[in-house]
């Protein structure tokens, strides 16, 4: 589809900054070009990203590189079945020189967030990220601080299936802007995955050497600077909805709570999601304004883990996708009418 360009010199900067931010990704990471648009979306809206896969898709990798990448603080934090809520927030210790307690931060005090395997952990812990995720303050004992700005939160998320793992519950699902499922790469893809890892080389180490890993590759030199991020956030807020596409997210969101077939729709969180995410994907596609392939092309991962089906559904077979597919035909959108 063509598109006028862009004449506004800030929004010409801001897409300037996107375009040196994927190249720079595209260095360490093969292909996934959606999931890349994901992750920019969410950093330029503040809402956060889950990121849903089977192990070694490169989901680690790619928070990683995209912290890098741009001027952010950044912290791991590994979800495993012992986990605390202590352990992400921080805690209250007692200074055994002055008999006095004092906060020791947790390592959620941070601008990018990853949470790693999040289903791993038990659902209290969890739980534990929900005031954090919303309102940007966390509460530790009496007290309650205020998270750096800005602040996100990247998960990833193994299928529920597999052994070890927790379903998250809809209430913190509900805090995750958007749901990204992974697919494995294209064979091609996959190739190249092969012949940048066989040149690696290896690291000397102490009096012995590891086998180089993506992770080593990593430049620590940001593209931009956190001036540029603030320029960009706000050229995503310049960038126009018509009053016809907000009266289109509106129908959308209203019959998922209207279906037949689901138990649960959408609250007015998924409608204030989907435009801001429609809003932050014109702009990284270069345009000022969106268009209904913005809604189409983001429907799924903000709107299916938001959305459950109920018994009669399930035992017919159908599935959230095919659910939604059906109510976006019905409302006349479809890849060919976008």
């Amino acid at each position: 589809m063509s598109t006028a360009p862009v004449t506004n010199e800030a929004t010409q900067q801001a897409v300037a900054f996107i375009s040196r931010i994927r190249q720079r990704i595209a260095t360490v990471v093969v292909g996934q070009d959606v999931v890349v648009e994901r992750a920019l979306i969410s950093l330029f809206t503040g809402g956060h990203l889950l990121l849903q896969g089977v192990p070694g898709l490169a989901k680690t990798l790619l928070v990683s590189v995209l912290s890098k990448t741009v001027d952010l603080d950044f912290a791991r934090i590994q979800f495993t079945i012992d986990l605390l809520p202590s352990d992400i927030l921080g805690s209250e210790i007692l200074d055994p020189r002055t008999n006095e307690f004092k906060i020791l931060k947790g390592p959620v005090f941070t601008n990018l967030l990853l949470a790693d395997e999040i289903n791993r952990a038990a659902p209290k812990v969890q739980g534990a990220l929900l005031e954090a995720m919303q309102e940007r303050k966390v509460t530790i004992g009496n007290e309650t601080f205020l998270l750096p700005a800005p602040f996100l939160v990247i998960a990833t998320q193994n299928p529920i299936e597999q052994s070890g793992t927790f379903e998250l519950p809809e209430a913190q699902l509900d805090r995750f802007m958007l749901c990204h499922r992974l697919d494995y790469p294209t064979p091609e893809q996959e190739k190249e995955v092969l012949r940048r890892n066989s040149s690696l080389g290896i690291r000397e180490s102490d009096r012995g050497a590891v086998a180089r890993t993506e992770f080593d590759i990593l430049d620590n030199e940001p593209v931009g600077s956190s001036a540029d991020l603030i320029a960009a956030m706000q050229a995503v807020q310049e960038v126009h909805i018509s009053d016809v596409f907000i009266d289109h997210v509106v129908e959308l969101v209203n019959r998922t709570r209207t279906n037949p077939a689901l138990e649960v729709g959408c609250s007015p969180r998924a409608g204030i999601a989907l435009l801001k995410a429609s809003r932050a994907r014109a702009l990284i596609n270069e345009r000022d304004y969106v268009i209904p392939e913005d809604m189409y092309a983001l429907a799924e991962d903000v709107i299916l883990h938001r959305i459950r089906l109920n018994y009669e559904a399930l035992a017919d077979g159908l599935t959230g996708p095919e659910v939604l597919r059906n109510i976006m035909v019905d409302m006349g959108l479809t890849p060919a009418t976008v």
